[in-house]
């Protein structure tokens, strides 16, 4: 009876931010809410061919090859009823397949899986909002496009911002500001005297 008075009160004490010896627990207001950090990004097709890539901390590229050619077959591998979340190495390692490509995320083990998900569907709406239907040949012939929304999308790993409206006005900006500078002009226009 005494035992169980005393495992009460410990169980009581952790659900209210206290440790079994009575010290508070530290509590990270913003855990549940945090971001997810990431390690890198990877868009690769069924074939195991990598289209895209991008790493949010400094690795080797010994290092990186290593490791994307054991990430994409360890996901390729798996069946597609297969739960979309993996732990791996240290990390937690989120992929969902669109048509023919994976987009794979590596996150922190503390980061929300679900958060992470939604970040990568996020992206695809971009790149769907974009090209209009994006495939496999968009992301090919137009890599530097996909690099570039996922710039405006992501910074240093995190999210830069949610809105798809903003994103793709920056981009449509860049495009605009790319055309005026590819449009032929004459020499006097380009010394100002036209």
């Amino acid at each position: 009876m005494m035992i169980m008075m005393m495992m009460m009160q410990i169980l009581a004490g952790v659900m209210l931010g206290q440790s079994p010896d009575g010290t508070s627990i530290p509590e990270d207001p913003q855990a549940s809410c945090r971001q997810p950090i990431m390690r890198f990004m990877l868009l690769f097709s069924r074939q195991g061919k990598l289209r895209l890539q991008k790493w949010y901390v400094a690795t080797s590229e010994r290092e990186k090859k290593k490791l994307v050619r054991d990430l994409m077959q360890t996901v390729l591998s798996r069946k597609p009823k297969m739960c979309s979340f993996l732990e791996w190495k240290d990390l937690k390692v989120v992929y969902k397949r669109y048509a023919s490509l994976y987009f794979c995320c590596a996150v922190e083990d503390h980061d929300n899986e679900l958060l992470t998900l939604e970040l990568i569907h996020r992206y695809v709406e971009l790149l769907d909002k974009y090209f209009g239907s994006v495939c496999e040949l968009d992301i090919i012939f137009n890599f530097e496009k996909a690099y570039f929304i996922l710039d405006e999308f992501l910074m240093g790993g995190e999210i830069q911002d949610t809105s798809k409206k903003s994103v793709l006005k920056a981009i449509e900006q860049s495009d605009m500001l790319q055309e005026e500078d590819e449009s032929p002009r004459s020499v006097l226009e380009e010394m100002g005297l036209a």
